[in-house]
């Protein structure tokens, strides 16, 4: 997957004890939040996502492969977190470097 950029998303939820508060339509939309983004590591777009135990208030990471800033974002706009009503905040930033077991991805290539 030559030309391709590793991006670091970071899912920052609406509250710091989200995770141990979400209502019922919240964790509705996790589940599908955790299906998109088993998709998106089923076709290869993603490497590696989960959920952070930091101590200041757990968020969410992916790390994605993408072409370049625009096709990041579209990955992003389509997760029903991003999606819903519920106030979730992202980030994107691109990876200087990206090494995995098959390849390494450099965004100045």
């Amino acid at each position: 997957r030559r030309g391709m950029t590793g991006f670091l998303f970071r899912l920052v939820p609406p509250r710091p004890d989200f995770p141990f508060t979400m209502s019922e339509d919240e964790r509705a939309t996790m589940a599908a939040h955790g299906a998109y983004w088993s998709a998106l590591v089923a076709r290869g777009t993603a490497l590696a996502f989960g959920p952070v135990n930091d101590p200041e208030g757990p968020y969410g990471i992916g790390i994605v492969l993408a072409e370049d800033q625009m096709e990041a974002e579209e990955v992003r706009d389509a997760d029903p977190a991003v999606t819903s009503r519920h106030g979730f905040r992202t980030e994107i930033l691109p990876m200087l470097s990206l090494v995995t077991a098959d390849a390494r991805y450099d965004a100045s290539a």
